[in-house]
């Protein structure tokens, strides 16, 4: 081996061992764990320097998204396995499947704050639907968390009794889509009813609400005891809203209805 050949040699084992170095520094994960090999099939089979850069540049990018999708969806805290593809449309024929998909995959009623109102009875899959299309609306990039209404008031309630109402409110404004599930919750107190209404007037016309309700707005007096807040509140909620109507059978009670017939079965022998 000449000197020539052995300075090469080292300078290459040396850049070698920088390399892991330089993607730490960088934070380029994927690029560090995969690279090595890449190069030795880019060097076997003779790939062009672009081709070998574009490989680990799409390798990064896709698991960055992966780790993105990962976080937001822990960031949500919506239920999982609340997809749209898992939802039964055909159960609930007074929604379009159409329009809710064009509702999950377009951003312009999320970029202009427009609201989503789900309406129906317990178990009619609200909460799925609602579930499935801040699901959708993530992969898209968009930032949903997912709470029962009484959690978030009670959240609230104690933001409020320290001084820092308006720091949580600012904590929710990074989200796009704030979902508020079972929304039409026993009648409360008007402390807990008054930071609701700061938070649906904090968000109107700015970030987007979605909720689902068991009653229909004649009956908000129960969320809000004072006439004039209970209008104002659904003035704000309904102006650029879409309302989903889920007057249907319960979707539960349907299928437990198969498990019960089965089990009855034997006995009626």
């Amino acid at each position: 081996m000449t000197a020539t050949t052995l300075t090469s040699t080292t300078r290459t084992a040396a850049d070698a061992a920088r390399v892991p170095l330089m993607l730490s520094e960088l934070r380029l994960p994927t690029i560090k764990r995969l690279w090595a090999d890449l190069a030795e099939q880019s060097n076997r089979e003779g790939w062009p320097a672009q081709r070998f850069l574009g490989a680990l540049l799409e390798h990064e990018m896709a698991e960055r998204e992966t780790r993105r999708l990962a976080r937001a969806r822990a960031d949500s805290q919506l239920p999982p396995g609340k997809s749209l593809s898992e939802f039964d449309f055909a159960a609930v024929s007074t929604v379009s499947k159409a329009h809710v998909m064009a509702l999950a995959e377009a951003d312009s009623w999320i970029a202009q704050g427009h609201n989503l109102l789900a309406f129906g009875p317990p178990g009619a899959g609200k909460t799925h639907l609602m579930a499935g299309i801040g699901h959708a609306l993530i992969e898209r990039g968009h930032k949903v968390l997912f709470s029962r209404t009484s959690e978030l008031v009670q959240r609230l309630q104690a933001a409020r009794r320290d001084l820092r109402l308006p720091a949580e409110l600012a904590k929710l404004d990074r989200f796009d889509l704030l979902v508020l599930d079972d929304f039409s919750y026993a009648k409360r107190d008007q402390a807990e009813t008054s930071v609701l209404f700061e938070l649906i007037c904090e968000r109107y016309e700015r970030k987007s609400i979605a909720i689902t309700a068991n009653a229909p707005f004649s009956e908000w007096d129960q969320v809000f005891p004072d006439k004039a807040m209970t209008v104002a509140a659904v003035d704000r909620l309904v102006h650029h809203a879409t309302i989903l109507e889920m007057n249907v059978e319960s979707y539960r009670r349907r299928a437990a209805l198969p498990a019960r017939r089965q089990r009855s079965a034997p006995a009626a022998q």
